[in-house]
């Protein structure tokens, strides 16, 4: 048995994109960029090197929560990892994404007063 779970947390890279499948399952797409720490050899200072992780977040929740992101904004992922692999003008290519499960955003937006976005967020 192996276990397919993973956390993430860090900024959004872009705003969301929102779609729908065929039979109308919602789609939230977002980029997020986590920073990795490490040890630079040549001036032995430490340097953070940003990765970029492609999510997914399916259902009507994430309509929901697709009101309350946008490009910057701080977040918690919890989900699992899918890998996909495809042709395109005959190239093959991949990718690794998280497929979110959970969400918790660690900032708020700008314009939102503190009482207001706590009552009315839906995650």
């Amino acid at each position: 048995m192996s276990i397919n779970r993973c956390n993430i947390s860090g900024n959004l890279t872009r705003d969301p994109e929102m779609r729908a499948l065929r039979n109308g399952t919602q789609v939230l797409s977002f980029g997020v960029a986590v920073n990795d720490r490490r040890k630079n050899p040549q001036t032995g200072d430490w340097e953070d090197y940003p990765n970029f992780v492609d999510c997914t977040m399916f259902g009507s929740r994430a309509e929901a929560v697709s009101r309350y992101l946008a490009k910057g904004t701080k977040v918690a992922i919890e989900g699992k990892l899918r890998y996909s692999s495809w042709e395109k003008d005959g190239q093959r290519r991949s990718k690794l994404e998280v497929i979110v499960d959970e969400i918790e955003l660690m900032s708020q937006r700008q314009q939102a007063p503190a009482d207001v976005y706590d009552e009315d967020c839906p995650f």
